[in-house]
């Protein structure tokens, strides 16, 4: 059997259809926001929903682009393989983001689960065939898209021209306003990705990612009080850095 069809089992058996539109992130900041109960029904009754483990694979890098991702719960990283062989980390999405969702015939990156999580899975054709249905959710889409165009802009001022230490800020900061975006409320934020996801990310090495994240901690600025969590204590002193330091 398909490990995503056993998966779709096994969550289907795990939560009634009812209870993950409940929890699901999509409701708060994705593409499920704009939707009336009747039509988030029949968007529903299109979709698959599957329960996976942290390293599972949404799919991979050239795979055919059959289906579109939400994420119910969890976070995944993408990622691309470059000609060296060495992995590029792209970026991390959060509970209510769309994954998988292009006009090319293939997936351009890849995706990977960082944590367990709940996922809804569609047919690009299903999910064409709301979006001509629904308005409002191809509006919802396009503000999506344009997000996450606006996101990638700001990801290449970091890497091009942000000190290391302010993008490491960069970085922490833009854990917040993910939360912030889903109504997340407290100063602890998730971050279950390693330190060589966020200095793949960033464009730096890993020694110097745990370097800063240690000189933060000895000012003040941030505490870890648990693996993959950390606080920011400081949200000003890192948003002044982020504003202020930029590389000739």
């Amino acid at each position: 059997m398909n490990p995503l069809d056993a998966a779709r089992r096994m969550a289907r058996e795990a939560l009634g259809e009812g209870e993950v539109c409940a929890t699901c992130g999509s409701r708060v900041a994705g593409l499920c926001r704009p939707l009336d109960a009747a039509s988030l029904d029949d968007v529903l009754a299109e979709t698959e929903q599957l329960s996976l483990s942290p390293r599972d694979m949404l799919f991979g890098e050239g795979d055919k682009a059959a289906h579109i991702y939400t994420l119910v719960q969890g976070t995944a990283k993408l990622t691309r393989l470059l000609p060296d062989g060495r992995e590029q980390v792209l970026g991390f999405r959060f509970a209510g983001d769309v994954l998988g969702y292009t006009g090319a015939d293939h997936y351009p990156f890849a995706a990977q689960l960082l944590t367990p999580a709940q996922v809804c899975r569609i047919e690009r054709r299903r999910l064409d065939g709301l979006l001509r249905r629904y308005p409002a959710l191809e509006r919802r889409l396009l503000d999506l898209c344009v997000q996450e165009l606006a996101a990638t802009q700001e990801q290449l001022v970091t890497v091009g021209r942000r000190t290391a230490e302010a993008r490491v800020a960069a970085f922490l900061l833009s854990l917040t306003e993910a939360g912030r975006r889903r109504h997340q409320v407290g100063a602890v934020l998730d971050m279950p990705m390693t330190r060589g996801d966020i200095a793949d990310f960033l464009g730096l090495t890993l020694e110097t990612v745990s370097r800063t994240l240690t000189a933060f901690r000895r000012r003040g600025w941030v505490r870890e009080p648990s693996h993959g969590r950390v606080e920011l204590l400081k949200r000003e002193a890192l948003l002044e850095l982020t504003d202020g330091s930029m590389e000739d």
